[in-house]
């Protein structure tokens, strides 16, 4: 009789074990797509700069335009855009342009460029997302990443993000 107990008491720790390893698996799966669904970026980990001068961001919340200098027109209708935010303009190329009243061209090296590319799981150009600042110089992505016909739609498309 006594090892019938025993039996039955094992098999309940084992499963109870069983169990209590399930749902913690369950809670670090769920807390780790949560996290990263909306990734964050450092600007004081990853150096772009203005022409010469690191870019330092001061607004709470920028649009994130990531985009290709090959294509006609690119940055000229960047700088021309105004929107509610400001736009931080990466170049797929790293050309160097001057800002405009509401755009900030920014580059970077080549480590960044790949770094904030696969962070970002940016796969077309042009592609666009907010950012929000949620300390110094740490930022959260806000929005979904959505890619861009053309730059023309950018005014447009804005609403919907």
């Amino acid at each position: 009789m006594a090892s019938g107990g025993k039996t039955l008491f094992s098999l309940s720790t084992l499963l109870a074990s069983f169990f209590g390893a399930a749902m913690i698996a369950i809670a670090f799966a769920y807390f780790n797509y949560k996290f990263s669904e909306y990734k964050f970026i450092d600007f004081k980990e990853w150096v772009f700069y203005e022409k010469k001068d690191i870019f330092t961001p001061t607004a709470e919340k920028y649009i994130v335009v990531f985009y290709s200098s090959k294509v006609n027109n690119t940055a000229e209708l960047l700088a021309d855009v105004d929107l509610n935010l400001p736009i931080i303009a990466i170049d797929y190329y790293n050309e160097v342009y001057e800002n405009s009243k509401n755009t900030t061209f920014i580059r970077s090296g080549t480590k960044t460029s790949l770094s904030f590319i696969q962070r970002f799981n940016i796969y077309e150009v042009p592609s666009i997302f907010f950012i929000k600042k949620t300390k110094e110089t740490l930022y959260k992505q806000d929005s979904m990443i959505r890619k861009l016909d053309n730059l023309n739609e950018l005014s447009t498309k804005i609403k919907d993000l």
